[in-house]
């Protein structure tokens, strides 16, 4: 499987679930932010962007400037540690609860189609930038793909040109609006792994598919 990285985003306001800590919120027994390192458990580094209490000791925790600044600003706090020779990064939020290492090995080899992750020798790359699941209604979810690493540090820092210097307060369409990106419907066996939880009853309905 090709080489990555993971940034997981936990620092949203959760104001639908009363400004809680969503991502430390139990599900099947898990926080839903542990859930999804454990599916990127072969990423390296894997880093976590928001508050966190107890986290896997190979995890880094950083913070978007400001707190609370919004997804793309904690995408630029995620960014800012990998590594420079970093070549695909998974994007992903902090309540996804039901995304799995197979869901993740999907999006992975939808980038990179061949076999050891690079295109044939003397062959252009004219593939996406990232791939990203699409919703059971067809709608793109920028908080659950991979990315080539290159293409997704241009597109924060032409952003953040157009923006004055900073990324706070911009959406993650802006960002991702000049990017080429695949969107791919799960097929695959088990519940949704695109299912984010942004309300209680979602948090319900996941409980019910890890049962």
């Amino acid at each position: 499987m090709t080489a990555y990285a993971a940034v997981v985003l936990a620092g949203g306001a959760a104001r639908r679930m009363g400004g809680r800590d969503k991502p430390a919120l139990p599900v099947g027994g898990m926080p839903m932010r542990e859930r999804v390192l454990a599916a990127v458990a072969d990423a390296a580094p894997r880093i976590l962007v928001g508050p966190a209490d107890a986290v896997p000791g190979d995890v880094l925790v950083t913070r978007e400037r400001p707190p609370g600044g919004g997804p793309v600003a904690a995408t630029a706090a995620g960014l800012a540690l990998l590594p420079p020779d970093t070549t695909t990064v998974a994007l992903l939020a902090a309540d996804l609860p039901l995304l799995t290492r197979e869901a993740v090995g999907v999006l992975l080899r939808a980038l990179h189609p061949e076999p050891d992750g690079a295109p044939p020798r003397g062959h252009v790359d004219d593939g996406p930038d990232g791939v990203c699941f699409l919703d059971d209604r067809g709608r793109r979810q920028p908080l659950c793909g991979v990315w080539r690493a290159a293409a997704l540090r241009d597109a924060l820092a032409r952003l953040v040109g157009r923006r004055g210097g900073t990324p706070e307060g911009a959406s993650m369409r802006e960002l991702l609006a000049e990017l080429r990106v695949r969107d791919l419907a799960w097929s695959g066996s088990g519940p949704p792994p695109w299912f984010d939880c942004d309300t209680d009853s979602d948090v319900r309905r996941a409980e019910e598919w890890t049962r």
